[in-house]
């Protein structure tokens, strides 16, 4: 569909493979965002799809959300991005298979998280960095407690930790863990599960069975934007976290 977003149609159109980003990272910024935003919107309206296979472009997944973006005067920006595209996956009432290669990282990690399955190279690795620059993740905070429960969820996102595909798969974030070509095990996968079934049914069981997880975006991500914004970024310690990591040195934390 663009430089920053690929799309292939497979399967008489019930299945779309979708490539994102600009490698080596696939950086999201608001640019790519936009884009991604407007193909699950464009998915949508293709009452044959069923569901769609969701890869970063290279050797990586993606490092996650532009920390040039999330300075001050840019983040606000930057985080309706985000909210645009979140809400754009989960209103296309598509199943999403997310391919997990090389690094998963912050954003990256919190848009994969919406897929109703990933899978995962064998060399893959997860991570929600966030609070090593000083702020934290709106969206895995809503999403990945009812994928891997309460207790991972908070792990993740206040240690910051990296866990390999092995460990994500025993905490239940990553369902597949493959050796060959993880877009192609993703694109099997929604061959023998989803291309039988019918897309308009298909589109009604996605809606009944993540209608709270919706209803809990809806009411939660404006919630934790405005926190992040009108709290976090009036703090020292989230500037400057950000400056620190974009100048690649150790942040000074004055705890204020």
């Amino acid at each position: 569909m663009s430089a920053l977003v690929s799309v292939e149609s497979v399967d008489a159109g019930a299945i779309w493979r979708v490539t994102f980003g600009q490698p080596p990272g696939n950086i999201l910024d608001r640019a790519t965002l936009r884009e991604l935003s407007d193909t699950f919107h464009e998915a949508r309206k293709q009452t044959a799809l069923k569901a769609v296979c969701l890869a970063g472009a290279g050797e990586h997944f993606s490092y996650g959300a532009s920390v040039q973006e999330h300075l001050p005067d840019e983040v606000a920006s930057l985080l309706a991005a985000v909210h645009q595209v979140v809400m754009s996956i989960l209103e296309s009432h598509l199943v999403l298979v997310t391919a997990v290669r090389g690094c998963c990282l912050g954003g990256g990690l919190e848009i994969a998280a919406l897929g109703h399955r990933i899978v995962a190279a064998r060399g893959a690795t997860f991570a929600q960095p966030e609070i090593a620059l000083g702020v934290f993740a709106p969206v895995a905070s809503i999403v990945l407690a009812p994928r891997i429960g309460q207790a991972a969820a908070e792990d993740l996102c206040l240690t910051g930790r990296t866990v390999s595909a092995d460990e994500a798969k025993r905490l239940g974030l990553v369902d597949d863990v493959v050796t060959g070509d993880v877009m192609e095990a993703a694109v099997d996968w929604a061959r023998r599960t989803c291309v039988p079934r019918s897309a308009r049914s298909l589109r009604y069981a996605l809606q009944a069975v993540r209608a709270s997880l919706v209803a809990r975006v809806h009411r939660e991500l404006p919630e934790l934007n405005r926190l992040y914004l009108d709290g976090l970024m009036t703090t020292a310690d989230a500037v400057e976290g950000l400056h620190a990591f974009l100048e690649k040195r150790a942040p000074n934390w004055v705890n204020e």
